[in-house]
């Protein structure tokens, strides 16, 4: 018999449900992307994490007739940022962004972490 893994409960924040309204999206649009992410990073964020999924994706067959490769492209994509805890995923924030991202290098995570640092300890 296969292991199948305990999902963990999802607790939903304020600012996500304000998020979720201006973007037009629903509570199972946002648990859509968590259970199949086109992609997943590292939230910006201390301990959060970012997935992401195209809003819809268009397939066209490029190349050569004989290579028949295939593309996907898209023009909006759906992010959910998450915070995990023992037994509970808590939804901090969902928005929709207009365009393709490109995947983020470990260098330019370092940078928002410091620039998120020092935003953090600067006097309010």
């Amino acid at each position: 018999m296969p292991f199948i893994p305990q999902t963990k409960s999802l607790h939903w924040t304020f600012h996500a449900h304000d998020k979720m309204r201006f973007y037009g999206l629903s509570e199972s649009r946002v648990r859509r992307v968590l259970h199949s992410p086109k992609r997943i990073e590292e939230g910006v964020a201390p301990k959060t994490i970012a997935f992401m999924q195209p809003s819809s994706i268009k397939t066209t067959i490029g190349g050569s007739a004989a290579s028949n490769k295939r593309e996907e492209t898209w023009t909006q994509e759906i992010w959910v940022m998450v915070e995990d805890k023992k037994g509970q995923r808590k939804v901090i924030s969902a928005w929709r962004y207009p365009g393709k991202t490109k995947p983020r290098d470990s260098a330019s995570i370092q940078l928002m972490r410091q620039a998120y640092r020092e935003y953090k300890s600067s006097p309010k």
